[in-house]
């Protein structure tokens, strides 16, 4: 099991209490891991510390404006390389499939290319897997990590540690490309339902069922879970 990449899937779940009550445990992981820069690792502690003192409301407030209401940054994967093409679904199905011969059954409703879902699977795989998978979203983590440095977002840190452990240089071409799309204002709803205008497609368990997620990769963990209601952000 690598600590490190289920520390990075917990750290870009939606804000819980679980997860502010785990930061200490999340922190130790992050600090001890020296495949990450001594300045990756200090880049982290903001966001860390955040997580783990600022008011449950406002930090799930802001993930939403951050990665549900910003196409741009959205953590569903395809969505940075087929956008609404066909060969979207064709490669959710591929995933889907790797999901399953890998034993793996993701307790969620989010799409099966929703960063981390897709980190906790790469957790229970060999080092080289998890490489190789990281390496092919590069470009999309250098590219996630420049939007958020520009909105001086603490997460960007997460997206600059991804990269490095995919130990690859990101292509300078397909960063560009995305960089080069629109950033739309996450409050301007007017702009944001012309995006948004296609119907969510939901995979796994009934969304109104709760965020059981959360809770299941810290017992993986080893991480002390402490119950909490999931509060839905306005």
């Amino acid at each position: 099991m690598d600590r490190t990449l289920k520390a990075f899937s917990l750290l870009l779940s939606y804000p819980t209490r679980e997860l502010q009550h785990a930061m200490p445990e999340i922190s130790a992981v992050l600090a001890s891991d020296t495949r990450l820069t001594a300045a990756a690792r200090r880049a982290l502690r903001p966001l860390v510390e955040e997580l783990s003192g600022r008011d449950i409301y406002d930090l799930e407030e802001q993930f939403v404006l951050l990665f549900d209401r910003s196409r741009t940054l959205s953590l569903n994967l395809f969505e940075h390389v087929h956008g609404e093409s066909r060969d979207r679904g064709g490669a959710m199905v591929s995933l889907v499939e790797t999901y399953r011969a890998g034993g793996f059954d993701p307790v969620t409703s989010e799409l099966p290319d929703h960063l981390p879902v897709l980190l906790e699977f790469l957790a229970t795989r060999s080092l080289s897997e998890a490489q190789d998978t990281l390496a092919d979203a590069a470009h999309i983590f250098e590219a996630l990590a420049a939007r958020l440095l520009r909105r001086d977002s603490p997460y960007g840190a997460v997206f600059a540690a991804l990269l490095q452990l995919a130990a690859v240089k990101a292509d300078s071409e397909a960063v560009a490309q995305m960089l080069a799309q629109p950033d739309v204002d996450p409050n301007d709803l007017d702009a944001l339902d012309e995006i948004w205008e296609e119907s969510e497609v939901l995979f796994g368990p009934d969304p109104n069922a709760g965020c059981p997620q959360v809770r299941e990769m810290l017992a993986q963990m080893d991480m002390p879970v402490n119950p909490a209601p999931h509060h839905a952000a306005e």
